[in-house]
């Protein structure tokens, strides 16, 4: 998701600036709902971004290569990509499995980075950028200025509305601070009894806590619940949290796909970072607080326990900085 949704400012730019071209995202199915909302058509706001969506389970196909199956979505996707006549690619992601899917389009131009996340990705670009950009949105946004040849500005992205989703959101009280303890791997992830000692905390100044669970995360929330009984346990749909989400008065979570969200959705953050760069990916162009060890270095090994830095990072620093950006929102919106 992070990826996407890093990847969407520039993409969004590109489509303010040439409102007439048509414009498709290869997406795995699981992110549908970053594009598009139930049954919404290109144009609207319940598909705001882009006039066609092509749905590649990459991820399922690698791990069932030589199945028949795999082998006929394979050629099929190939075909619906190159019935759509692309005149060019991007590939976005830097990756070897996004540039293929880049390269099946048939596209005369492929334009990636100089120097992709994996290097062999660049021997399938016709075309490479040298970017300047240290955060990954700046890289994004640099590679499509390749295209357009012309600066592009970092714009909030283009999010589907979805009116059930909206609804739901609707019903869930305010203020509300929203906690994502979840995260891709351990080192990743700051101890859930941390966040249920800021729930307490922000819950005792009079602030609604909902805590975003996936269904292997629920036990991250029931630890936090123990700490603070009044948090209201989520386990949202991805168009439920973009729904809810816009609806937070901050988010507080670690390097993951949510706080991503939030930054995408102009609400404001607090990033709970350890053995990945906050300079890289961290939280962009929303009013932030980051903390983080410094002596923590990037370290992208999927290692089960917390990485030592993070472990070092108090429930109190959290609070404090989460009630900062609370308190300069309110003043700005006096």
């Amino acid at each position: 998701m992070g990826d996407i949704l890093h990847s969407l400012p520039a993409v969004t730019a590109l489509r303010r600036a040439h409102p007439g071209w048509h414009i498709g995202w290869a997406v795995e199915p699981q992110w549908v709902s970053l594009f598009r909302a139930e049954n919404a058509s290109p144009g609207t706001d319940g598909m705001p971004l882009v006039d066609a969506l092509h749905i590649v389970p990459a991820k399922r196909w690698a791990r069932t290569p030589f199945r028949l199956r795999t082998l006929r979505e394979i050629r099929a996707i190939r075909r619906e990509l190159r019935a759509a006549r692309y005149d060019v690619a991007l590939d976005l992601q830097g990756a070897v499995r996004s540039a293929l899917i880049a390269r099946a389009a048939g596209a005369q131009r492929l334009i990636g980075e100089a120097e992709p996340r994996e290097a062999l990705a660049r021997a399938l670009f016709s075309e490479r950028v040298a970017t300047r950009g240290i955060h990954v949105i700046e890289q994004s946004i640099e590679v499509v200025e390749a295209l357009t040849a012309q600066p592009l500005p970092s714009l909030q992205p283009l999010l589907p509305c979805d009116a059930a989703s909206t609804a739901y959101a609707a019903t869930l009280p305010q203020p509300l601070v929203l906690l994502s303890p979840g995260a891709g791997w351990g080192a990743k992830r700051w101890p859930a009894s941390r966040y249920g000692e800021v729930a307490r905390t922000l819950a005792g100044r009079g602030y609604h806590v909902a805590v975003n669970a996936g269904p292997a995360e629920l036990n991250l929330a029931q630890e936090i619940a123990s700490i603070c009984p009044s948090a209201i346990t989520l386990s949202p749909s991805l168009s439920e949290l973009i729904a809810v989400t816009r609806r937070a008065a901050i988010v507080i979570a670690g390097d993951t796909g949510p706080l991503h969200l939030a930054c995408a959705l102009g609400r404001p953050v607090v990033g709970i970072f350890g053995p990945t760069d906050p300079a890289r990916n961290g939280p962009y162009g929303v009013p932030f607080r980051v903390l983080r060890h410094p002596e923590s270095k990037r370290d992208h090994t999927r290692h089960a326990e917390p990485e030592t830095g993070l472990l070092t990072i108090t429930p109190e620093a959290v609070t404090s900085a989460a009630l900062e950006l609370l308190s300069e929102e309110k003043e700005a919106s006096l």
